[in-house]
């Protein structure tokens, strides 16, 4: 008997959180399908195929809708129902807002949210259909506050995180599961694409580990959580201190994090 394994489907997987989310699921006896832009999704399936997985790399853009489109039938024409989808795809941009141009910030909003709202659309419906089925946003403990000096990833993350919570209850007493995954300040190359090497986050040294912040993310959408705060003690108070501070407070504590430091 040929026992076939799940599908799963990873999007920003070439590195990074991604990279980690898809190791966790080759881990547990998935296959996945690995989605990114960039040319390094064909070696990141390669090294996860090489553990046993079935691994398959998809090169795509998915700030536009076609590029969605095209990643959607990709999977869907696989005889492997998908049994749970990372929609993990992000871009961000430093910067006060009148300063940043206007195509950069599109590019976050079309590929954080427009992108990540239309995968989910479809790949919902498919698991309503059949009631079955994991879905992971990664949000960020960014959607919690005021993005001074990130206005645009901020506001993204923030409409992200209501959009799964607000899933996650309409799916309530079904067997179809969202959780959204809420990371900090992490150890990945999303600061130095983000053009924010000279800020105090970019210069943290002790981020969070992309592995662990994956593991929780992973094992919290296996229970059917509603989010997780990932991964270390101090994100996780940032998380716990965000529902209590004024957005006042929040803002000011984002430009000191995000503002470029004085030379």
């Amino acid at each position: 008997m040929t026992v076939t394994r799940p599908l799963a489907l990873i999007t920003g997987a070439s590195s990074g959180i991604g990279y980690q989310l898809a190791q966790q699921f080759t881990t547990h006896g998935y296959d996945v399908v690995l989605a990114a832009e960039d040319d390094g999704i064909v070696a990141a399936a390669a090294a996860l195929a090489r553990d046993g997985a079935s691994a398959e790399a998809v090169q795509v853009d998915l700030r536009n809708a076609d590029g969605v489109a095209q990643l959607y039938r990709m999977v869907t024409d696989s005889e492997q129902p998908l049994a749970a989808a990372a929609l993990n795809a992000g871009v961000g941009r430093g910067g006060k807002f009148i300063d940043t141009e206007l195509d950069d910030d599109f590019d976050i909003v079309d590929l954080n949210v427009r992108g990540t709202m239309q995968l989910a659309k479809l790949v919902l419906r498919d698991m309503a259909r059949r009631n079955s089925g994991k879905v992971l946003f990664t949000s960020s403990i960014a959607s919690t506050m005021p993005g001074s000096h990130q206005p645009v990833y901020n506001a993204s993350k923030s409409f992200i995180q209501s959009l799964a919570e607000a899933v996650h209850d309409e799916l309530r007493g079904t067997e179809v599961t969202v959780t959204s995954l809420m990371p900090g300040p992490t150890d990945t190359n999303f600061f130095h694409r983000a053009k924010m090497d000279d800020t105090v986050i970019g210069r943290m040294k002790f981020k969070d580990d992309p592995a662990e912040v994956a593991r929780q993310g992973f094992e919290a959408l296996m229970r059917g959580d509603q989010k997780v705060v990932a991964e270390s003690m101090s994100t996780k108070a940032i998380g716990l201190a965000n529902r209590f501070l004024p957005d006042s407070v929040k803002a000011m504590a984002n430009r000191v994090l995000s503002a470029p430091v004085p030379r």
